[in-house]
């Protein structure tokens, strides 16, 4: 008797990571498209010039990039990354700049910005546990090393990558003449004063929370050896040989 073939498991995370990158790659041609018939400037209220576009763009491109570079970092310098992070990463991309900027979920949604900084700021706690084992060329958080020291290195980590993509975007703003900062309406109306100010620093002190609430739960498992930590850190497979 012929065996029956066993089906392979269904392969989730690389329907997702399709799902994604087919959306920003359409994305991009879309936008291109209206970037270029798009007029330089207008009076009419609610129509769209070319200067509307290019964060758009830019992000949309940056993120088939992003979603490209766990693949890269797997082949190139044979990194293992847990799948469950990367559900969490491509999900995170569709959600910051799909939903976020192309449709425009951070002005339409309450607290879009602010769910996703939080967020944001938890998995960068937890990449900063696996920043630590690379340091130390080890797959396991260091047992020599103390807890406290571990998930504050952690937090510190994410909170500094935090700061550095405020900097980015407002770097941004200023040469391309973009809103990443929501310093003003999605029409260009500019706020005043401390609400200017109100995006940024909700980013920093959301970023922040997500970063300490990953820190505390990163001390938790390892001074009480969990097992949390590791389902989630990066690692280096082993050559063979």
């Amino acid at each position: 008797m012929k065996h029956k073939q066993e089906r392979k498991p269904f392969n989730w995370r690389k329907m997702i990571f399709t799902i994604v990158t087919v959306t920003l790659v359409a994305s991009i041609i879309f936008i291109s498209i209206a970037m270029a018939l798009a007029p330089t400037e207008t009076d009419e209220t609610g129509v769209r010039v070319k200067g509307d576009y290019v964060l758009m763009l830019a992000q949309c491109i940056l993120g088939v990039f992003a979603l490209a570079l766990p693949s890269i970092l797997q082949h190139r310098v044979q990194l293992a990354i847990p799948s469950n992070m990367l559900v969490l990463y491509a999900v995170f991309l569709y959600c910051a700049i799909y939903l976020g900027e192309v449709r425009a979920f951070y002005y339409n949604v309450p607290n879009w910005d602010t769910i996703l900084h939080t967020f944001s700021g938890a998995m960068l706690g937890a990449l900063g546990f696996s920043f630590i084992t690379f340091l130390n060329k080890t797959d396991r958080v260091p047992m020599n090393l103390s807890p406290v020291f571990v998930a504050t290195f952690a937090f510190c980590f994410a909170v500094s990558l935090g700061v550095v993509w405020e900097i980015y975007e407002f770097a941004a703003d200023g040469i391309l003449h973009t809103n990443m900062q929501k310093f003003g309406l999605e029409d260009g109306t500019p706020f005043l004063g401390r609400e200017a100010l109100m995006d940024t620093m909700e980013d920093l002190i959301v970023d922040s929370i997500g970063a300490a609430v990953m820190s505390v739960i990163g001390y938790i498992s390892l001074k009480y050896k969990k097992g949390w930590v590791e389902k989630l850190l990066l690692r280096r497979h082993r050559s063979h040989g």
